[in-house]
């Protein structure tokens, strides 16, 4: 049974694409996440039966699509290697003159990356660097004074307090707030680590209990580049402990950062760290098919449309339930990406340019499969115009507004204005509630953006159709805080599939219309991955 989610003024115009109709088949999408988010996938973890599962669901539905295998051997699995160590217990000690405190994994700290890196035996000292930031761009310095090389860097979580949109963006977060950056920065001077502390409002309160499940799971890396930094989460009720006898206080910090006076300086602690893990090394694939396209200059410049298949796994139970199914997170997507695949495969589309459909793996690990894509691409990165990534569909309700994000920074947000003009939408920009997610930076299309692709995530804004936007605001919020990365991610959830049938319209007739448009997305001169881009082409790679 065939049922079709057609709005009337999507085709009203004729001579155009428009003409052509997108069918979105509820019972086929269903049928997807039935699979995808019920319990005998677990998750869908990389490496694991239910992870191993989900692939070759995937791949057999690829097949039925009659869509090119572009993985090994011919087949849809670009397989990937990986090194997984999970910490199984860890005692902390701190060492300050003739005291020693230990600390326990969970209660105290947790790893942000697990791996050999994490044992110590050897003491090490400690330096303050205060957020941890360097941003020429700023005129801002926090390693400007201070020597790391060998040394464990302590890092408050935040970033300059900013008013002005042209220092740290006001009070729009950078990308110098996410605390991959800031351990990056510190490897880079010459720390052996780092350690994070959650910066203390005045009342001091902090739910490290939260904090927990979310670091309970299996590190992954590539097999190719294991970590080599020891990067820790501090319990901010022990951050005390670190600056003993030092210049400032933990109390001294909420007061610097409150006056925008935040300075580095060396801490008289040292530490030692010893760990007991299990690890494992496994392959997990991407699954990879293409629709060739029909015209013979345009077919050899490629579109990637992308979703990760992947999930947590399973983790530590709540309220009895330990399997994280990932339903919005990201089987919905993938359920999406299935049904565009299959009207695109059809013989009533028409595509100049060639689709390639890219289901990545590891994504939750720090979007491992698609970086790995990147190093590995099946077709030259030179020649792949633009990625639109799927993470998350609507499912609350209707939508009268669209989010482009990332679309700042290319020649994309063409194809999305005209595609949600043609419909009576508008575009919008992201919540301030949720800016401090960073969001380009933490899905997939930020790997595909740093190797020069072209790169947008498309969602709906908060104006709905039929709910308030306060309510509808208050929706996602409670997803985010109660439902995301948890157990309740699961089939249990209401969805509206008028709703998600409306989100897969918008992004076939987005994909359709770069796929048959003369003109190559580009790299706005503002766009931090212009240089990129010039150089994949420079190198032909």
């Amino acid at each position: 049974m065939l049922i079709s989610f057609v709005y009337s003024a999507d085709y009203s115009q004729s001579n155009s694409i428009k003409e052509r109709t997108n069918f979105f088949n509820k019972i086929l999408f269903q049928r997807h996440l039935d699979f995808l988010g019920s319990d005998l996938f677990e998750g869908r973890a990389p490496g694991t039966i239910g992870g191993n599962l989900a692939a070759k669901y995937l791949a057999l539905e690829f097949d039925k699509f009659k869509l090119k295998p572009l993985g090994n051997n011919e087949t849809y699995y670009q397989n990937i290697a990986f090194h997984g160590v999970k910490p199984l217990s860890s005692v902390l000690s701190i060492q300050c003159s003739d005291s020693i405190k230990n600390m326990n994994l969970r209660d105290d700290f947790l790893f942000y990356h697990s791996g050999e890196e994490m044992y110590s035996p050897k003491s090490v000292p400690l330096v303050f660097v205060g957020y941890g930031i360097v941003a020429p761009e700023f005129n801002y310095d926090d390693y400007k004074n201070i020597d790391v090389a060998g040394k464990i860097a302590v890092i408050l979580e935040a970033e300059p307090i900013s008013y002005d949109p042209s220092y740290f963006d006001g009070d729009e977060p950078t990308i110098y707030s996410l605390p991959e950056v800031k351990q990056r920065i510190a490897l880079s001077k010459g720390a052996v680590g780092t350690i994070l502390i959650p910066i203390l409002s005045d009342s001091g309160a902090y739910n490290w209990s939260a904090q927990i499940p979310a670091f309970s799971f299996e590190n992954l890396s590539l097999a190719s580049s294991a970590n080599s930094s020891l990067d820790i989460l501090l319990n901010p009720a022990n951050a005390g402990i670190l600056f003993q006898e030092s210049r400032h206080s933990v109390s001294d910090l909420r007061e610097l950062h409150n006056k925008n006076k935040m300075e580095s300086f060396p801490l008289n602690v040292q530490m030692t760290c010893k760990v007991v893990y299990q690890q494992r090394d496994f392959v997990s694939p991407n699954i990879i098919g293409m629709i060739e396209g029909s015209d013979q200059k345009l077919k050899d410049s490629y579109i990637i449309v992308s979703a990760h298949y992947d999930h947590l796994g399973i983790g530590m139970p709540v309220n009895g339930d330990s399997i994280y199914n990932g339903v919005f997170d990201n089987a919905e997507g993938v359920s999406v990406v299935l049904e565009i695949a299959r009207n695109f495969s059809e013989k009533h589309f028409v595509n100049n340019r060639s689709i390639i459909f890219l289901l990545t793996t590891a994504e939750e690990s720090g979007l491992l499969g698609s970086y790995f894509y990147t190093l590995n691409p099946v077709v030259p990165l030179y020649k792949t115009i633009a990625n639109i990534n799927i993470d998350g569909i609507a499912s609350f309700d209707n939508f009268k507004s669209v989010i482009g994000v990332g679309s700042e920074y290319s020649t994309l947000i063409v194809a999305l204005e005209n595609v949600i003009r043609e419909r009576g939408l508008k575009i919008t920009s992201i919540p301030p509630e949720f800016a401090s997610f960073g969001s380009f930076a933490k899905s997939d299309q930020h790997s595909f953006a740093k190797a020069g692709i072209p790169s947008i995530l498309i969602t709906e804004g908060v104006d709905y159709v039929n709910t308030g936007k306060e309510e509808g605001l208050k929706k996602i919020l409670n997803y985010a805080a109660n439902i995301y990365h948890s157990p309740f991610d699961d089939l249990n959830q209401k969805i509206n599939f008028n709703a998600v049938a409306q989100h897969f319209e918008i992004l076939s007739a987005v994909i359709e219309h770069i796929a048959n448009n003369s003109k190559t997305p580009e790299w706005l001169d503002n766009s931090p991955f212009i240089k990129a881009r010039k150089f994949s082409i420079e190198i032909k790679k």
